[in-house]
Formats: C-alpha cells, structure tokens, sequence
C-alpha cells in the first residue's frame, strides 16, 4: 500500500504487485456507510470482484463460495441481513469472509483481535489456524501479546527498525519484548 523505501517486496521470486489479485487484505475496522444498503453475502462478494468483473453480477459459483465462507466463520444462513445489523466483531468475520473468497495465498490481517469478544476470537483463531494449514501465508500486525503467543508460528518484533525474528517459542521473550515496546513489559509464555 506504500511505496517502499529500499528493498522489494517478493512472491513466489517476483515482485509482489505482479500479484495483488493472489494478497487479500482485512483492515482493522472498516471505513464504510454502515447505512448502505448491503447485506452480509453482498460484503462477501465483493472479494469475487477482481475475478468475475467489476460489471458483471456475480454467478452461482461466486454465490457458493460467499455462501461456503459464511458458513467456515459460523454465520451461515445470516448473508441476508444487512451489514449494520451485526456486532463489530461479526463485522470482522464478514471482511474475513470477503478475503477468503479471494482465494488468495497470503492474508494481511490488522489488529484482528482488536475490539471483539471471546466467541469472536475463537472463530478467527480457527480461521487463521485453517489458513495456515492450507499453506496460506499469514501475516497479521497486532500490538495484543497474548494472541502472540497463541496465534503465531513466528514473530517480527519492530521499532522502528527490526527487534527480532523467528520462531515464536525462541523470540517471543522478556527481553525481545522490552526491546519492542521499551520500559516494563510482561511476557506470559
């Protein structure tokens, strides 16, 4: 989304923005009318876009797999209701759904875990677990430790530079921690 600096951004050795269509993102909080009229599966929808065409209604293949994504975040039969009418953290599931039926082979996720409660944290870990286990690349950006530890293979620990990096159970430590945060911090492995 910015220009680098220095360096490329690569996947499968070419420069990533050959493939955007294959990098699915899910912000933090949408930035959206809550008062358009759009429904659940429209939402989700939106993630078919790039492969079906701007205009051109979506097909029974797209309408499948937004409903199939629905459903692998539990809210099956609710792609009717209108995107308002959901809790913030159902909202986020929703976003998840769009970026599933991407069918991408990395996901950008930002502050998921940010604002929801624990049934919702139990549906996006298992997201995030099945997407892992499919060979997916995820790469979430959070300041939440405990989801640290519980989510994530690896760590990339920054300040404005690179702390640390590697295997969550060798770099997720006090000391890597400080670094990062600075001052006192408590790391609860």
């Amino acid at each position: 989304m910015l220009p680098t600096r220095s360096g490329t951004v690569t996947l499968d050795g070419a420069n990533v923005r050959e493939h955007a269509a294959r990098v699915a993102f899910v912000p933090q909080r949408e930035d959206v009318n809550w008062d358009f009229p759009v429904t659940a599966r429209d939402v989700v929808l939106m993630g078919r876009y790039r492969m079906a065409g701007w205009f051109r209604r979506p097909g029974r293949d797209d309408v499948r797999r937004a409903e199939a994504a629905l459903e692998r975040i539990r809210l099956a039969g609710m792609g009717n209701r209108h995107i308002s009418q959901f809790s913030g953290g159902q909202q986020q599931r929703i976003f998840l759904a769009r970026a599933i039926v991407q069918e991408p082979a990395v996901i950008l996720l930002d502050e998921p875990f940010t604002g929801i409660d624990a049934q919702n944290r139990e549906v996006l870990h298992g997201a995030i677990s099945d997407f892992a286990a499919s060979g997916m690349v995820v790469l979430m950006a959070t300041h939440d430790l405990d989801e640290v530890a519980q989510t994530c293979s690896h760590v990339c620990c920054l300040r404005g530079r690179l702390v640390a990096f590697g295997p969550t159970a060798t770099t997720y430590t006090p000391e890597n921690m400080r670094a990062t945060f600075g001052g006192q911090v408590a790391v609860f492995a």
